[in-house]
């Protein structure tokens, strides 16, 4: 029995439904996401979305609560949106913004350009005594959490110094260093 698949999902006001053959169409106010589904059953009635499952095989049940978490993260997404920040913790470590380019410096030798696509917004902030944050912001959960992600892999925080790019509000693991022998 899959927990997270039987909950219903209730679709808030502004929020737009339209499921034909497979596919599952969303609008808010923040914008349009389409999701596709096989194997399960979507019905939208009395102001909520219910996901069932045709049978028992262990993929129809791996999919249930898939596909139920998928439909609520688009729900979700075009009504209150996603957002990420992610601190640049290192002396010199910079970020700025233009246009859709992110511009970075890591204390590598060179300088890193990252393209971020055009449905995440981004902007980059320093503020003094405090390190560079970069905010990411989108309606697609899935799009945030790549782009995220391919941020932090430029530059892994490591466990002795805390430097690197992490998640604002992580907790990192530290190590402590070697001890001087006498």
């Amino acid at each position: 029995m899959s927990r997270i698949g039987n909950n219903p999902i209730a679709i808030p006001a502004g929020v737009e439904v339209k499921i034909n053959n497979g596919e599952i169409t969303v609008k808010g106010p923040k914008g349009e996401l389409t999701q596709s589904f096989d194997l399960v059953e979507v019905s939208a009635e009395d102001g909520q979305i219910t996901v069932s499952r045709n049978g028992e095989s262990k993929e129809e049940k791996a999919k249930h609560g898939l596909y139920r978490s998928l439909i609520s993260n688009c729900i979700e997404g075009v009504s209150n949106g996603f957002k990420t920040e992610q601190e640049l913790v290192g002396v010199g470590y910079r970020a700025t913004v233009t246009g859709q380019l992110l511009e970075l410096n890591l204390g590598y030798s060179h300088t890193i350009f990252m393209q971020i696509p055009s449905e995440v917004k981004v902007t980059a902030e320093a503020v003094k005594g405090k390190p560079p944050l970069v905010t990411f912001e989108s309606i697609n959960k899935q799009l945030i959490g790549q782009v995220a992600a391919k941020l932090r892999s430029l530059r892994p925080p490591e466990p002795y110094k805390g430097k690197g790019i992490k998640f604002k509000g992580e907790v990192l693991r530290r190590k402590a260093g070697k001890t001087a022998a006498k």
